[in-house]
């Protein structure tokens, strides 16, 4: 049988085309059983205020830069949204007098335009956003050595190549309306995926690329950055892949309620949990990864009931 259309955009793949009772599975689930959905190798968290829910993600950075060793290195993978933990992270650095030159920091992805990665010198570039929040505000004399800072370039061969022999503790990210972690979008409904999307093994293959973005990515980013300028929202982006994530000895995404709606909150912890892996929802294909945590800012959550304004 085959799968309907996607509501949102014909011609791509996304969570309008799985079943429609999955669908409605989730749209149900309350605060208390998302809480039930933690099973070994997924953890489902709770915090009852914003500021302890962004200090919490902060610390993150703490704990993963503290196990740094000259002998084994370690760091950790790092989104543009959210940005509210990165001046914390400064702020910690600085108060815990932490040396970071041991320490590794990569970016989970940068906007392509015109061939290459956006400059730092770009409004919209996520290196620049790093370097503003949180970097530029660490003490110099406990600054991570440049070498250690890894963005995603066009040609991703230096930044898969810093991956090896560097211990990365986490991958934190949030998860966009389109549900996914980075800019790991789903693909387009063409050859040779017009009847199904790509296997979970074959999409868990990717490397770090360069991504043509969902409509629904691009309708997020004007709203959420640009005011809703649509026309200044780069359409192709670069995105740490799927094999460097399974690098990642812990995934880690957090939900403010900012970034997704209600029901994705829901339907992506929900097809973890039971172990449903469809590319059309790539935050689900984290359901094979050993270790894997979501951590929810409670008045974020929100319901599903269906209510006019």
């Amino acid at each position: 049988m085959s799968r309907p259309l996607s509501k949102i955009a014909p011609d791509w793949w996304d969570y309008t085309t799985l079943d429609p009772d999955l669908l409605a599975d989730a749209a149900r689930l309350s605060v208390d059983d998302l809480y039930d959905l933690s099973r070994p190798g997924f953890q489902v968290d709770f915090y009852d205020t914003l500021e302890e829910f962004y200090l919490a993600e902060a610390l993150e950075y703490i704990r993963a830069w503290r196990a740094a060793t000259p002998d084994r290195p370690a760091g950790i993978c790092g989104p543009i949204g959210p940005t509210e933990q990165l001046p914390l992270v400064a702020r910690l650095v600085n108060e815990l007098g932490l040396n970071l030159k041991d320490a590794h920091f990569w970016g989970m992805d940068e906007w392509y335009l015109e061939g290459r990665a956006a400059p730092p010198d770009h409004p919209l570039s996520f290196e620049r956003a790093d370097r503003e929040l949180c970097f530029g505000r660490i003490r110099p004399e406990l600054a991570m050595p440049e070498a250690n800072l890894h963005f995603p370039g066009a040609d991703p061969t230096e930044y898969e190549r810093s991956w090896d022999g560097v211990r990365c503790m986490v991958m934190q990210g949030g998860q966009g309306e389109i549900k996914h972690w980075a800019f790991n979008d789903p693909v387009r409904r063409e050859p040779p995926y017009e009847a199904a999307p790509p296997t979970p093994e074959e999409y868990g293959r990717l490397g770090t690329r360069v991504v043509e973005l969902h409509p629904m990515t691009l309708i997020q980013n004007a709203r959420t950055s640009g005011g809703g300028q649509l026309a200044l929202v780069p359409t192709h982006a670069i995105t740490v892949g799927p094999r460097q994530t399974w690098q990642a000895e812990c995934v880690s995404i957090w939900h403010a309620g900012t970034h997704d709606n209600p029901f994705g909150q829901r339907l992506t912890a929900l097809m973890i949990s039971k172990g449903i892996a469809d590319s059309s929802v790539p935050m689900s294909l984290l359901a094979n990864h050993p270790n894997v945590r979501f951590s929810y800012y409670r008045p974020g959550i929100g319901t599903c009931d269906t209510e006019m304004h």
